[in-house]
């Protein structure tokens, strides 16, 4: 009987694995495509309404504000109307917005519209993790997460060449390169909302492609592993959002965050300083993050296959922070592009074990909160990565000391991980 429903088991998650992953990894590519595109509209954009790099740096970080504000209300949105639809609906809104981006022409509606945008978002990705517990099991998410988040550097890969190819648009039918690359990058999240009411069901239960021996033994393994978690985790609003562990992940997260879009948000600026044009910079930028992409996945399988996370969250962030101190005096293009790739693998690589400790911690009302806070936390450095690195740069006139910052702040995280303790130790007393 055991082996019976061992094999169902792994047949279940085989087919759940098929069915949902690419299918968000296409959303999530869209997502991050539709959050970081501004970076190819600026090297046009910030020349033909004059904005300075701190504008641009305040502008690109302020899509966070809004995005952290109303991450946690979403997520249990998320949790009371279910995945399916609440999904679609975030992504059918923050499609509009990003088409509207086309029509930023000063300051003030750059600001208002990016902050829309981050509003608009604001509980996708928290909500697809939160949603990935729901159909797979602990010994399971670093992988699946990898595979999940590194839509996130293959949405640059495919991102970097198609948002260079829009921009030498410019003239047609009246509209700048800028602007079409805001429309045309904008659309298909609405689309991929829509077909998402069609492609994702809720809960494993609920799968009308799974047999029922396979959504019973699914459900089961989950069912098992959200009680031995409320045993030793949080699985109540207040717990969730106010113990130690859970805002020590925030932290952690905040310090690789500040990576992910310090570097995110210029480095097709970093890149074009050495005079290539749109198109070239585009191709060049998508070499880190196909790194990126594969370092992601095998990581992340060898995290779950030895069980352990701490230090596979913390060597590639101290290889990264490295790679970055290593990119702020490389000079030259060809050393400039190979310390940044080793840079980008660095930090990206660290995702998916680091997504694997708060999911083991939480579940419940817990899980829906306190995933939306660790990642509302980190995200703040979406706004901050940014301003501080245009403060940089214009306060230098260079990036090498805002490539610096984000080695110190990378440096930081690793240290962090490896002062995280187990996140199923024995229960902690109430406070």
């Amino acid at each position: 009987m055991k082996r019976h429903t061992d094999e169902a088991l792994v047949s279940a998650i085989r087919k759940a694995t098929f069915r949902l992953i690419p299918f968000l990894c296409l959303a999530y590519t869209v997502n991050f495509l539709d959050r970081v595109n501004v970076g190819f509209a600026a090297l046009h954009m910030n020349e033909d309404l004059g904005f300075s790099p701190a504008v641009y740096g305040f502008g690109a970080g302020i899509f966070f504000l809004g995005y952290i504000a109303f991450e946690i209300p979403s997520n249990l949105a998320l949790r009371r109307f279910g995945a399916r639809i609440w999904i679609a609906r975030i992504m059918i809104s923050w499609g509009i917005v990003a088409c509207a981006m086309a029509f930023v022409h000063s300051e003030t509606s750059f600001y208002v519209t990016r902050a829309l945008l981050g509003i608009a978002e604001a509980g996708f990705f928290p909500g697809i993790i939160l949603y990935l517990t729901y159909w797979f099991p602990a010994a399971e998410r670093a992988r699946i997460v990898a595979l999940f988040m590194a839509s996130v550097p293959l949405a640059t890969v495919v991102g970097g060449p198609i948002s260079g190819a829009l921009l030498e648009m410019h003239g047609f039918l009246g509209f700048k390169g800028w602007q079409w690359l805001f429309v045309i990058e904008g659309l298909p999240a609405i689309i991929l909302g829509i077909l998402s009411l069609k492609v994702l069901t809720d809960r494993p239960s609920e799968a009308a492609w799974l047999t029922l021996d396979e959504k019973t033994a699914l459900s089961g393994a989950l069912a098992r592993e959200a009680k031995e978690t409320e045993a030793v985790g949080y699985a109540d609003l207040r717990t969730a959002l106010t113990r130690p562990r859970v805002l020590a992940l925030g932290c952690l997260y905040f310090l690789m965050v500040t990576g992910l879009y310090g570097i995110g948000f210029w480095m097709p600026q970093v890149i074009s300083g050495f005079g290539l044009d749109s198109l070239a910079v585009g191709f060049l930028t998508a070499i880190p993050y196909l790194f990126a992409a594969v370092a992601m996945v095998v990581w992340g399988r060898h995290s779950d296959r030895t069980g352990e996370r701490r230090w596979h969250i913390a060597l590639p962030l101290f290889l990264a922070a490295a790679s970055f101190a290593w990119s702020a005096y490389s000079g030259p293009l060809v050393p400039t592009m190979v310390a940044l790739t080793i840079a980008t693998l660095g930090f990206y690589a660290a995702f998916g074990p680091f997504w694997a400790l708060p999911t083991a911690l939480l579940t419940g009302a817990g899980a829906a909160a306190g995933i939306a806070l660790v990642n509302s936390m980190g995200n703040a450095a979406g706004f901050a990565g940014p301003y501080i690195v245009g403060l940089l740069k214009e306060a230098t006139g260079s990036f090498s000391a805002a490539l610096l910052f984000i080695a110190v702040a990378l440096a930081l995280g690793g240290l962090m991980a490896l002062g995280f303790r187990d996140p199923r130790p024995a229960a902690e007393t109430p406070a």
